[in-house]
C-alpha cells in the first residue's frame, strides 16, 4: 500500500508542471512583458536550489571533495551537450528556431525531477506519513521553479503547448524515480550523492551562462529591473524553504 501511495504522490507532483498552463491564457502583448521577469525567477530558483539544496544534500551523503568534483562534471557535462546541440541546431551561422538552453533545461529539470521522485519513493517506504511531508515540501519549491522553467521554454521558442507537454513528460521521471527509490531504499545513497552535485553542476550552468546573460540583453529599464527583483526572488524562494525544511 505504501507503493501507491508513494506513485500518487510522484504522479501529483508531476501535475504540478501544468502551472505553467496560466501562460495559455494570456496574449501574446502580456505574454512577452512577463516572459524575461520569468526567466529571472527560473535562474535564481535553478542557482538557489544547486547551491542551497542539491549540493549541502551531496555534501552530508559523502565526504572530502567527491561531491565537488561531481558538480564540476556536471557543468562540464552540460557545456559538452549545450555545444553538441549548438552544433546539430545552429550550424551555417543561421539563427535557431529553438535555442539550445530549452534542451538543457528539460534535460537538467528531468534529473531534478527523478532525484524528487527518489526522495519520494524512499520516504515512503519507511513511513506514510514522512511522506506525506516530503511530497509537500516538494511541492512547495516545484510550483515556482515549474512557471520558470515554463517561460524559459517559451522564451527559447517552443510554442505554448508544446512546451507545456514537453515539461510534463519531464516531470513524469519523478515517477521513474519514486519507484526505483521505494525498491532500492537504503541502497541507493552513493548514486544519489553523485547524481545531486551532477544536477546542480548543470543547473549553475544553465542559470549562469544561458538565462542571466539573457537578463542582460533586455533593453528596456523596467523590465531589467522587475528580472532582478525575480531573480533575487528565485534564490531567496529557495533560501525560505531551506531554512523552513
Amino acid at each position: 500500500m505504501n507503493f501507491v501511495y508513494a506513485i500518487a504522490a510522484s504522479i501529483i507532483v508531476s501535475f504540478i508542471s501544468f502551472t505553467g498552463a496560466i501562460a495559455l491564457a494570456l496574449n501574446e502583448k502580456t505574454l512577452k512583458k512577463i516572459l524575461v521577469p520569468m526567466i529571472g525567477l527560473s535562474a535564481g530558483g535553478l542557482i538557489g536550489g544547486a547551491l542551497l539544496h542539491l549540493l549541502p544534500e551531496a555534501v552530508e551523503k559523502t565526504t572530502g571533495i567527491t561531491p565537488y568534483i561531481w558538480l564540476i562534471a556536471g557543468f562540464v557535462f552540460f557545456f559538452i551537450l549545450e555545444k553538441a546541440l549548438f552544433w546539430r541546431h545552429c550550424h551555417g551561422g543561421g539563427s535557431c528556431e529553438i535555442h539550445p538552453f530549452t534542451y538543457l533545461n528539460l534535460i537538467g529539470d528531468g534529473i531534478h525531477n527523478f532525484i524528487d521522485g527518489l526522495i519520494i519513493g524512499s520516504v515512503f517506504s519507511v513511513d506514510i506519513s514522512l511522506g506525506i511531508a516530503a511530497t509537500v515540501s516538494i511541492i512547495a519549491h516545484e510550483i515556482p521553479q515549474e512557471i520558470g522553467d515554463f517561460g524559459v521554454l517559451i522564451y527559447g521558442g517552443m510554442e505554448k503547448k508544446k512546451a507545456l507537454l514537453f515539461n510534463f513528460l519531464t516531470a513524469l521521471t519523478a515517477v521513474a524515480g519514486t519507484t526505483a527509490g521505494f525498491l532500492l531504499s537504503g541502497t541507493f545513497d552513493g548514486f544519489t550523492a553523485a547524481l545531486m552535485p551532477i544536477a546542480a553542476g548543470g543547473f549553475i550552468y544553465i542559470g549562469a551562462s544561458d538565462l542571466v546573460p539573457e537578463l542582460h540583453k533586455q533593453p528596456d529599464k523596467k523590465i531589467s529591473i522587475i528580472s532582478f527583483i525575480t531573480f533575487l526572488a528565485g534564490i531567496f524562494m529557495m533560501l525560505a524553504l531551506k531554512l523552513a525544511h
